[in-house]
């Protein structure tokens, strides 16, 4: 029974113990509850407070950036403001100015239509002042109106003939001395950069003997090689009594080619007999056709010409053994082409043209010796069946004068023909040419109206002209020197160019007694 109590009381008190701990706990946990109920008040407080015055901060700046940016903006205002201000003063002012402008303007105006009216009344006036005083000039001096006129036309002309004159001398000469200037400067570089040196060539050949018995086998028996010889190269053979040599004679330098190396041949082998000469002779023949080829090639080659046709290149090696005046062609026709091309280069035009027109001006005088017609026209006409260039076709017509030039290049060949011609020493005239030449100078020059006498000197490159003083005068000088350098040019063939000058003297002469 205590057991039972025991064990009850156990029990009642560990209820009672249980709801005891059960209402602490409560009673902890809701003072736990209430503590952080006031914690979380007093951190929403404190977030609330924060959060307004950073409301208040922001609203401040944006205030102060609100002031900061007005005063900004008023003083642009402020200075737009002063600029509008100053334009519109500027542009009252102007329109002022142009105000009294126009005033000045209708002034003016008014003052012309004024003037203009005096003077209309006082044109008015001179006319007849004019015609009074014409009226009384034709009765004093004996002249009608139109007798006055030609007078005054006649002294009018005069005057302006010597103005003419004038201003056609001092043009003439600033042009001379320009064109002068310009041209020996190119001239002179082109000469400089093909300087060269030739010979003239002669109509006869030496062949050098090993000794003078040769010569009567040269001769043969009655004749009969030197016969042979001379038949099969048409030729002269000259064995006279010059020690060791025999001549060779001919005009026809490739005949004479022939037969130097015939000979030549001839002597080495020391058979000379009609057969053997012939034989010598075609062998010599086969030579020079193949001399001609190289020539042709070396030309080419040396001159920078591409593209010419077989023909045409054997041609040129021809040239070799053509001379003019005394002067080798093909070494001509070198040189020209160079010089053309050297001018050319100079004045920024074509060279390429320039130099194949030089190197194929002359090659007519390929032909010229088998065929009818001026070295000119055959060559045109060799050009055309190669089918060389209309502009280079042109040039070799026109370096002449035969025909016109139509490019500059053209004009250049000719001066390039005339400048390897005309250098001293490049060719040689015979007697009768140079004589004919001075005595054309002459009668051209006589023939002009106001020529007392005229002299052909410096070898035919100067004509001094003597006039008459009372027939012509010193503008009238100007004009005669240009007329007759014009005919000269237009009537004769010459290389270089020719001094035209014309000497007016008045001597006046008294004796004292």
């Amino acid at each position: 029974m205590d057991i039972v109590i025991n064990i009850a009381v156990f029990l009642i008190s560990a209820v009672i113990f249980t709801l005891v701990g059960m209402m602490i706990r409560k009673k902890i946990a809701e003072s736990k509850m209430q503590s952080a109920e006031s914690e979380a008040k007093k951190i929403l407080e404190m977030a609330n407070i924060e959060a307004e015055n950073k409301k208040k901060e922001e609203i401040f700046k944006a205030k102060e950036e609100i002031m900061s940016a007005r005063k900004d903006l008023d003083q642009e205002i402020r200075e737009r403001r002063g600029e509008v201000q100053s334009q519109e003063r500027r542009l009252i002012q102007k329109e002022e100015n142009l105000e009294r402008k126009q005033d000045i303007v209708e002034k003016k105006e008014k003052d012309l239509e004024k003037k203009y009216l005096e003077l209309d009344s006082k044109k008015a006036e001179l006319q007849e002042i004019f015609n009074r005083q014409m009226t009384e000039l034709q009765r004093i001096s004996g002249l009608s109106k139109e007798e006055a006129k030609k007078i005054l036309l006649s002294e009018l002309d005069k005057q302006l003939t010597a103005e003419k004159a004038t201003l056609v001398r001092e043009m003439e000469s600033k042009l001379k001395e320009e064109a002068d200037k310009n041209a020996k400067e190119v001239i002179g570089y082109a000469i400089q950069k093909c300087a060269a040196d030739h010979t003239s060539e002669t109509t006869v050949s030496i062949v050098a003997l090993p000794n003078d018995d040769m010569k009567g086998r040269i001769i043969g028996r009655e004749g009969r090689n030197i016969k042979a010889l001379e038949t099969l190269t048409g030729i002269d053979l000259i064995i006279d009594d010059t020690p060791e040599a025999v001549v060779i004679s001919g005009f026809d330098a490739l005949r004479r080619e022939v037969a130097k190396i015939a000979l030549e041949k001839l002597i080495e082998d020391g058979r000379i007999h009609p057969t053997k000469i012939e034989e010598m002779v075609e062998k010599a023949k086969e030579e020079v056709e193949q001399t001609i080829k190289e020539e042709g090639e070396r030309a080419v080659l040396e001159t920078g010409v591409n593209g010419l046709h077989p023909d045409l290149v054997k041609l040129l090696g021809k040239l070799k053994y053509r001379t003019s005046y005394g002067q080798n062609v093909l070494n001509h026709s070198i040189e020209v082409s160079n010089l053309a091309r050297i001018m050319a280069e100079e004045l920024g035009l074509d060279p390429k043209l320039a130099r194949r027109a030089g190197l194929l001006h002359d090659i007519g005088k390929a032909l010229d010796h088998d065929m009818e017609g001026t070295h000119v026209e055959l060559g045109v006409e060799i050009l055309r069946k190669y089918k060389e260039n209309e502009n280079v076709i042109n040039a070799v017509q026109a370096h002449h004068g035969d025909v016109e030039p139509k490019t500059i290049e053209a004009v250049l060949l000719q001066a390039a023909d005339a400048i390897s011609a005309s250098r001293p020493g490049a060719r040689r005239e015979t007697l009768e040419a140079y004589i004919k030449r001075l005595e054309q100078l002459e009668n051209i020059a006589d023939s002009f109206e106001g020529v007392e006498k005229s002299f052909a000197i410096q070898a035919g490159r100067e004509i001094r002209i003597i006039v008459k003083p009372e027939k012509i005068d010193d503008n009238q000088m100007t004009l005669l020197a240009r007329d007759v350098a014009k005919r000269v040019e237009d009537e004769m063939e010459y290389p270089g160019q020719i001094k035209v000058n014309v000497v007016r003297e008045t001597r006046v002469i008294d004796y004292a007694k």
